[in-house]
C-alpha cells in the first residue's frame, strides 16, 4: 500500500506532536528533546529548524536542523525526504550527528554536495547507566564547579574541546557561544570538576537534560593526571549526582577509538546500547 508522505518546517504549534516523537526514545534523542523543551519549536529561540516528515497525516520523523544536523527516529524514507530539503537550503551546520545508521544514510546522500568532511566518525558506542557504580567509588574532591570559578574551567573545557574536535572553539567569535555555553551549565549546576591548587584535574558536564534521560559530555582529565584511575573515579561522582539530581537513566557517547575510556566506563557501569555517528566539517 502506498503511503502519502510530506516534509515541512514545524511551527510552534506542532510542539505536542513533535515532543511525542522526540520521546519515544528518550535516550538517543535527549539532546534535542532538551532543546525542544527549552525552547520550543520557534526557530529564534530554538537556534534552528526543526523539519518534520508526515506518513498519512502522521508526523512521524524529525530533523534539526540548526549548529547540528540531526535525524531523528528517521527510516529510510524521512532520511531521504531530509536530504532532499538539506540539499535545497544547503550546508549551514558544522556537524551532523545522530544514531549511526540514519546518519550515515543521511551523509551518503548529502555527500556528493556537500563533501568532503573534515572528519568522519562513523561508529561512537552510545552507552547508558540506570544505577550508581557498583564497582568504582566516587570521588568525592569532584563537585559542582561555581558561577565564579568560570576563569578556573575555561581552560580545561577549550583543552577538551580542542582535543576531542579538533579546532579550537575560541576561533570565529573569539569564544563567546562557547563561553556562553560553559556558563550556562555552570549556572544551571550540571558542570563538574576536581580542582586542586585553582587548576581542574578532571572535568565532566551533563550537557542536555530532561525528565528521563541525561547525557554527559565533555569528559577530560588533564595530561600530567592520566592513568590514574582519575576518569573512573570522576565519571562514578558524576554519574551519582546525575542519578540523583537529574535523571533516572544517564548516557553518553564516545569515540570507538578511544579504548581507555570506554573500558572506563564499563568498569563504573555504563552499557553500550547503541551507535552514534558524527561528519565534521
Amino acid at each position: 500500500m502506498l503511503t502519502q508522505s510530506s516534509t515541512r518546517v514545524l511551527e510552534p504549534a506542532d510542539l505536542g506532536a513533535a515532543l511525542a516523537v522526540l520521546e519515544s526514545a528518550p535516550v538517543e534523542n535527549a539532546f534535542v528533546t532538551a532543546r525542544v523543551q527549552l525552547a520550543g519549536l520557534d526557530p529564534w529561540r530554538l537556534g534552528g529548524e526543526m523539519w518534520g516528515w508526515y506518513a498519512d497525516g502522521e508526523l512521524r520523523s524529525l530533523c534539526y536542523s540548526g549548529a547540528n544536523l540531526v535525524p531523528i527516529c528517521a527510516g529510510p524514507e524521512a532520511v531521504r525526504a531530509f536530504a532532499d530539503r538539506a540539499r535545497r537550503v544547503g550546508r549551514r551546520c558544522s556537524s551532523i550527528v545522530g544514531p549511526a545508521e540514519p546518519t550515515a544514510r543521511l551523509w551518503s546522500l548529502l555527500e556528493p554536495t556537500w563533501g568532503p568532511a573534515r572528519d568522519i566518525r562513523a561508529h561512537q558506542p552510545l552507552m547508558v547507566a540506570e544505577e550508581p557504580s557498583a564497582t568504582v567509588a566516587p570521588d568525592p574532591l569532584v563537585r559542582r564547579v561555581r558561577k565564579d570559578e568560570m576563569d578556573v574551567i575555561m581552560p580545561a573545557c577549550v583543552a577538551m574541546f580542542t582535543e576531542e574536535v579538533g579546532v579550537s572553539p575560541m576561533a570565529g567569535d573569539g569564544g563567546l557561544l562557547y563561553q556562553a555555553r560553559v556558563a550556562e551549565l555552570v549556572g544551571a549546576g550540571r558542570s563538574f570538576a576536581r580542582i586542586e591548587d585553582g587548576k581542574v584535574v578532571f572535568k565532566a558536564e551533563i550537557g542536555a537534560a530532561t525528565r528521563q534521560a541525561c547525557q554527559i559530555q565533555g569528559v577530560w582529565v588533564a595530561p600530567e593526571h592520566r592513568g590514574k584511575g582519575l576518569s573512573e573515579t570522576g565519571m562514578a561522582a558524576v554519574l551519582q549526582y546525575a542519578l540523583t539530581d537529574i535523571a533516572p537513566i544517564v548516557s553518553l557517547y564516545v569515540n570507538d577509538y578511544n579504548t581507555p575510556a570506554r573500558a572506563a566506563y564499563r568498569r563504573v557501569g555504563f552499557q553500550e546500547v547503541g551507535a552514534f555517528m558524527s561528519v565534521l566539517f
